[in-house]
């Protein structure tokens, strides 16, 4: 027994000799004394260590995703722990690291509530025939004249409807290439069409991940971010519609190929029954309580389960089906790949990637935050930023080189809103102003890098480079222009609402 207990003991001391070494690398680093023990005052971090800290996230991030091919979750592991060490060595324990991630994760639990949602509201609007009825109805307004126009129109609506852009670019994508192909329209130029409207939906829906992932990071409403948007998006939205509109005129003479558009059609009657007075009702169910402001959450399990109904009755579909859609959505059997794949998306399962990435990002961020890196770090720029509209370019900046830099439009939003939520606060702006401007420099500019995961399958789903549709793109940067623009007039800067004083 005695043996034994010896033999623990030099395992326990071995244990805690690694321990200690590698606890230690960051105080080495930053030539702080070793102590195995932390005081109890927690010290503010130095620029320098800051800045390496903040480097070594970008680069391990950029480099094991697109040097090495790591899964991105696994490298936030990696800046999580780094991060973790940082903090240690400015004296915060264990106990103390969890609770600055715990309490950025509690105040994204709403929104982390919104996620859940999003996936079964995709899933049962597919099963209800919701989105086949938009789609069937929707090609039936193109004209060779107003090809450009209208196809913007209908991404944008089928985006809205789905909350993504990729699954927009993947169906209606493909199919106005083909007919934008036969019609002799530079492809680049229809390329750039279809990214306009379908980015308009990402940033627009409350269905969409990127929308719900701005709110909650700035930590403001989902209407309230949506409403901020609309300062600046919809007047970009319509420029883009008008010169789009005047540009497609030019190609009004040639003569359309309605084949791909006639077998989408046939393969959605043949599947689903598409009366636009029953199908669209969990869609108009959803607008409605959206205008009304009612709660998201009530919003979206109402539209749920009338989607749900509609499939179970009308449709005529398994109710076991539809319920384990809820859960994982499954490819149709249209017959037509592009279409299934589309038909088959939501479900809870679904959100599960972007839902784990954002929980793992937001408790990056809340040490970030929490321990002071992210203040020292930007208390230089910060201090000269004293202009509204200066402090919005900022922010736009910094979320297009977050994309640069991290490839990803998720990461990018959450680090940038984390930046800079104290300088809007300090400027009297809601956090909604926020969102929108991160949003306007993340969202916006992620299909418009050829390395971002949005760049790349725009290029391998439509067959134009990136650099080559981006100039047509006119909506996602007209976006961010317009948004200084008006910043810079005072038009549009929501200001926190105060609660009169009882007297």
């Amino acid at each position: 027994m005695q043996t034994s207990f010896r033999g623990y003991n030099k395992l326990s001391a071995a244990l805690r000799f690694v321990l200690i070494y590698l606890t230690s690398f960051p105080l080495l680093l930053y030539g702080v004394p070793l102590s195995v023990t932390t005081p109890n005052l927690p010290r503010s971090p130095g620029f320098l260590q800051s800045l390496i800290c903040f480097s070594v996230i970008i680069i391990t991030i950029a480099g094991g995703l697109f040097g090495l091919g790591i899964s991105l979750h696994s490298l936030m592991f990696l800046c999580l722990l780094w991060v973790g060490l940082n903090a240690f060595s400015l004296g915060y324990g264990y106990t103390h690291i969890r609770e600055l991630m715990t309490s950025a994760l509690t105040r994204a639990m709403p929104a982390i509530y919104i996620f859940i949602l999003i996936g079964m509201v995709i899933a049962s609007f597919m099963h209800s025939g919701t989105i086949a009825t938009l789609i069937y109805y929707g090609l039936t307004l193109l004209s060779p004249s107003l090809f450009l126009a209208v196809g913007l129109l209908l991404c944008a609506l089928m985006s809205v409807a789905t909350g993504t852009s990729w699954g927009t670019v993947g169906t209606l994508g493909v199919v106005f290439m083909g007919i934008g192909s036969a019609m002799n329209i530079p492809l680049p130029l229809v390329a750039g069409m279809i990214v306009c409207g379908a980015t308009f939906g990402d940033k627009m829906s409350p269905i969409s991940d990127t929308t719900n992932l701005a709110a909650m990071s700035a930590g403001t409403n989902l209407y309230r971010h949506i409403y901020a948007m609309l300062f600046t998006t919809t007047p970009a939205f319509i420029l883009t519609f008008f010169i789009f509109l005047v540009v497609g005129l030019n190609y009004g003479e040639q003569n359309i190929n309605l084949t791909d558009v006639t077998s989408i059609q046939t393969a959605l009657t043949q599947h689903y029954s598409l009366m636009p007075l029953v199908t669209l009702l969990p869609l108009i169910l959803l607008a409605v309580l959206s205008i009304r402001k009612v709660p998201a959450e009530v919003t979206m399990s109402c539209s749920i389960m009338l989607a749900v109904l509609i499939a179970m009755v009308y449709q005529g579909e398994n109710p076991i089906s539809v319920l384990n859609a809820l859960w994982d959505n499954t490819p149709e059997s249209t017959g037509i790949a592009s279409l299934d794949a589309l038909l088959g998306r939501g479900g809870i399962s679904s959100m599960s990637w972007t839902l784990l990435l954002a929980l793992m990002a937001i408790a990056l961020g809340g040490i970030l935050h929490g321990a002071g890196f992210l203040t020292v770090l930007l208390a230089g720029i910060i201090r000269r930023v004293q202009r509204t509209a200066t402090l919005i370019v900022t922010t736009i900046l910094s979320g297009f080189l977050g994309n640069i830099a991290m490839g990803e439009a998720y990461i990018s939003i959450i680090l940038s809103c984390q930046l800079f939520k104290p300088q809007y606060k300090q400027q009297n702006l809601e956090p909604a102003i926020l969102s929108r401007s991160v949003e306007e420099g993340a969202t916006m500019t992620a299909g418009l890098i050829p390395w971002t995961t949005a760049g790349a399958f725009y290029t391998a789903t439509l067959g134009v480079d990136v650099l080559d549709f981006a100039p047509y793109a006119f909506f996602n940067y007209l976006n961010a222009v317009i948004s200084v623009a008006i910043a810079a007039l005072g038009i549009g800067l929501l200001k926190p609402r105060t609660k009169p004083a009882i007297t």
